[in-house]
């Protein structure tokens, strides 16, 4: 008997069909804090090897997580964690951070047809300045290290920590960018020394600008670390091809961290939008630093009035304990002012989520946290609020 497939309602039922979970969010939202507490509720409630990466190159997730450092190669997160926060996970979490010259050089091992050129792209003056500086290169190389880790069949579930919003679609289109780099005109034009002294009518004008800007000296070593990069582009695009299939895989999907600002709304509508135009799946949005619900409470509304406009008899019936009338009137009305405030965002909050909410499969809400979260107990108590 055929049975029917249902739309998962919580994070829990979406993870537990998932292998590779992409987190995304402007800054400041708490996109890294989010992805490191799936990860661990992950590894608490559903098990196996779960690994959280951060291509973030800020490092609170180690300090969060409880390990002093952490780097290109995973690290577990010791058991002794979760039992000093009362918990016994069913599997495995490890954590991961993009080292992106280490990821480069590992890239260059890999993809360099003989040892020959190998050496001579990580000994070229030019390699460190241009893997750590070039453009998409910190994007690229996140893309190949997620691909790289996930071909490997090692984790059961990769929760992947992206850089803010703009940057994120920089992360996603990294790949293809970069494969047709190295089939540009322009990268034609910059090897030309290396290939012939011979240089065309037409790039000519190229040639004397630059060399007058630059010196030749500077042109040969370019020509020189490009061509040989070029030996890897099969490479490249056999990656990058790759890299957007997973990203299509119905084993993939994305999460959009969000606070109920407008500034942060408006890239995660900018998001949202992307993902649907690229065909990617939409799992959830989490809602990060929401404002509580009973600031909606009709009741809530009442007292706050009451308490504004009838301040100075409030006060002076609670004068006859011996506190001071006027102060006493100033803070109530202070009091039942910023309730009512605070209840206008709130409903503009609930309008932003209400909007937000029509597209993916899962929403989740975490209200304000009255400290910062620093250690697993926290960790797993943002979880608490996201996971069922």
């Amino acid at each position: 008997m055929a049975t029917t497939r249902t739309t998962p309602t919580t994070l829990e039922q979406l993870l537990a069909a998932r292998e590779i979970v992409i987190c995304c969010g402007s800054g400041g939202v708490g996109k890294t804090t989010t992805a490191a507490a799936v990860a661990a509720q992950a590894a608490v409630h559903l098990g196996g090897k779960v690994l959280v990466l951060t291509v973030d190159p800020a490092k609170r997730l180690a300090n969060a997580l409880g390990l002093e450092q952490f780097g290109n190669v995973e690290i577990r997160v010791p058991s002794e964690a979760f039992a000093e926060s009362g918990v016994t996970p069913h599997g495995e979490l490890w954590a991961a951070m993009l080292d992106t010259k280490q990821s480069w050089d590992d890239l260059v091992h890999r993809h360099a047809p003989d040892a020959e050129t190998r050496d001579a792209i990580l000994k070229n003056p030019l390699y460190t300045n241009i893997t750590a500086r070039f453009v998409q290169s910190h994007d690229y190389i996140a893309m190949e290290r997620l691909h790289e880790i996930h071909a490997a069949g090692t984790y059961d579930l990769i929760v992947v920590d992206t850089p803010p919003t703009r940057n994120a679609i920089d992360f996603l289109e990294a790949p293809d960018r970069m494969a047709d780099f190295f089939s540009s005109r322009l990268l034609r034009l910059l090897t030309v020394p290396a290939r012939s002294r011979i240089i065309s009518f037409a790039s000519r004008p190229f040639y004397r600008v630059a060399d007058t800007i630059l010196g030749s000296q500077f042109l040969e070593d370019i020509a020189e670390f490009f061509l040989l990069f070029q030996t890897m582009y099969d490479g490249f695009v056999e990656r990058a091809n790759a890299v957007s299939r997973t990203l299509a895989d119905k084993r993939t999907t994305f999460l959009v961290v969000t606070t109920l600002e407008s500034a942060p709304v408006r890239e995660s509508e900018f998001f949202v939008k992307a993902l649907n135009d690229r065909k990617f799946h939409l799992g959830g949005i989490i809602f990060n630093k929401v404002l509580p619900d009973y600031l909606l409470d009709p009741e809530g509304v009442v007292v706050a009035r009451v308490m504004t406009d009838e301040a100075g008899r409030l006060a002076a019936e609670l004068a006859q304990r011996g506190m001071p009338a006027d102060q006493l009137e100033r803070v109530l009305r202070e009091v039942g002012d910023s309730y009512l405030n605070f209840r206008v965002v709130a409903q503009r909050e609930a309008e932003e989520r209400s909007a937000l909410s029509a597209l993916p499969e899962v929403v989740a809400s975490v209200p304000y946290f009255e400290r910062d979260i620093a250690d697993l107990g926290g960790l797993l108590a943002l979880g608490d609020q996201v996971w069922r």
